[in-house]
């Protein structure tokens, strides 16, 4: 919705306040007034590319030229340096700092000396996050921390409420997950509902998605080979 009204409104809008070359002030005001004082404007820069200024509306990114005339949708790619510029800006805006997420309000398992750190947005009845944990045992020396996301069946909840209200949620956890062994039904004052808002702040999407200890985040699941290897990156 916002791709399609911004680009019918933006340049006209621009246009008609009779701007010959735009700046931050000027773009930002004339995407508030297409998209309305209530929807945020995350950010207006210069890019350094053709003149181009970055607007991010919601976590989704367009361009807008110097003059104000046009704006455009899509990647921008350095040819030369074989770099998509639009993806590694995606990438960095969605970065989180790690230290920041509410540990408490997720299972905590530790595996090995658990020194390496990764959080996952999970839903129970999410096949891929179910593949997942299947990859996890097979790791050590790292700290998962798993956010339960309730997002895609009718007993989401329910299963996700029983986890975290098992003696032990961590088995509960994984004796569902990876052996397919429904948890018990519990009850306990549990933060489930807190969970998903949360992930629901963090733009979270889709399950699994992985934060990293360096707040990089993939959306999606990841065989184990792939999970060392960003490991390893976060790490730097």
């Amino acid at each position: 919705m916002f791709k399609r009204l911004i680009a019918v409104c933006l340049s006209s809008t621009l246009l008609a306040a009779g701007a010959v070359h735009a700046d931050e002030a000027d773009v930002k005001r004339a995407v508030e007034t297409i998209i309305g004082k209530g929807t945020k404007v995350d950010s207006i820069r210069k890019t350094g590319v053709l003149g181009l200024y970055e607007v991010v509306v919601g976590g989704e990114i367009s361009y807008m030229d110097e003059k104000g005339s046009y704006i455009i949708f899509g990647n921008i790619v350095d040819v030369k340096a074989k770099r998509d510029i639009t993806r590694e800006r995606t990438e960095k805006l969605a970065q989180i700092k790690f230290s920041d997420l509410p540990l408490d309000l997720a299972i905590k398992q530790v595996k090995g000396n658990g020194k390496r750190v990764i959080a996952t947005f999970e839903d129970p009845n999410c096949g891929y996050c179910k593949k997942l944990a299947k990859e996890l045992v097979g790791m050590s020396d790292v700290t998962v921390y798993t956010f339960l996301m309730p997002i895609l069946a009718p007993d989401s909840v329910e299963k996700s409420q029983n986890i975290w209200c098992a003696a032990d949620r961590v088995k509960a956890w994984n004796d569902w997950m990876i052996n397919g062994v429904a948890p018990a039904a519990a009850k306990c004052d549990n933060p489930v509902q807190k969970s998903l808002a949360f992930g629901q702040k963090l733009k979270v999407n889709g399950t699994p998605t992985i934060f990293f200890a360096d707040g990089s985040r993939a959306p999606g699941y990841m065989p184990v080979a792939q999970l060392e290897q960003a490991m390893a990156k976060a790490g730097k």
